[in-house]
């Protein structure tokens, strides 16, 4: 996944804000739409997704995670930051330096 060229945003067919009702604001899926045309596949879910997994595996707290993102819980957090089975152990190992020996 690249991030979208300036060409790529600047095409994007933004709807009027205000013509399908609901005071003007968008829906998730009408700004999600473009947004996965223009990307290539990505959408703001799944880029929020990576933030907070990449973040965890680099050793970002739960506080600090909880912050940046502001769910709910930390249930809610626990489903978006997928750390994989490697991250802590590799985590762990940059917090130990005689370990590297």
């Amino acid at each position: 996944m690249s991030w979208p060229t300036e060409a790529q945003r600047s095409s994007i067919r933004r709807p009027r804000r205000g013509a399908h009702g609901g005071g003007g604001d968008l829906s998730y899926r009408r700004t999600a739409e473009p947004f996965e045309r223009a990307s290539g596949g990505a959408t703001p879910h799944r880029i929020r997704h990576s933030a907070l997994t990449h973040a965890a595996e680099g050793g970002a707290g739960t506080s600090t995670l909880l912050a940046s993102c502001g769910p709910a819980s930390v249930a809610s957090l626990a489903r978006y930051a997928r750390v994989s089975a490697e991250a802590p152990a590799a985590w762990q190992a940059g917090r130990e330096p005689a370990r590297g020996r």
